[in-house]
């Protein structure tokens, strides 16, 4: 996917706004803005082992995965296997949402379906480690239950998002 002028502009533009807003700072209160911008090469630097993995991704889906096999698994008419895939990808997905946006934001570029894209999000709340602990706590029954309802909904969400979200142009 290549990326437009107007996405250009406005990385340069949050670049500037965000460099500006530090130097602005630096100029009130020197010890506050240190103290910010060691904050957020700390952020950083915890999450850079995840963005490398989510970069990586990305660079091996843009080499080895024609966008044909992607529109064939993910695009609009990938049938069950597109939702089962999307609900197991956000299931098993880890780290922070925001670390998926540049690749889910490529795949959508090349034809992925609206709705798979938002079921991927929505059945990120089913937390794979977190389920012994549910278990333990509310019962067998009542995890899987709600493990059912969650990722019901996700297609569910996913259904409404394909009727409201126009479709991004493929390249």
């Amino acid at each position: 996917m290549t990326v437009t002028e107007r996405e250009k502009s406005f990385g340069r533009m949050l670049l500037l706004s965000v460099m500006s807003l530090y130097l602005l700072a630096a100029l009130l209160d020197p010890a506050s803005a240190y103290s910010a911008l060691m904050k957020s090469f700390s952020v950083l630097k915890n999450i850079a082992p995840a963005l490398l993995v989510v970069l990586s991704l990305m660079a091996l889906v843009s080499a080895y995965i024609e966008p044909q096999k992607i529109s064939h698994y993910l695009g609009k008419k990938s049938g069950l296997k597109g939702w089962g895939i999307a609900l197991a990808g956000g299931v098993f997905s880890h780290g922070p949402a925001y670390l998926w946006y540049p690749m889910l934001s490529d795949l959508r570029g090349r034809g992925v379906n609206e709705g798979l894209t938002v079921s991927f999000f929505y059945a990120r709340s089913v937390k794979v480690p977190w389920l012994p602990m549910m278990a333990s706590y509310f019962g067998i029954a009542f995890t899987v239950i709600l493990t059912f309802y969650i990722l019901l909904a996700a297609v569910i969400q996913g259904k409404i998002a394909e009727k409201i979200i126009p479709p991004q142009s493929t390249t």
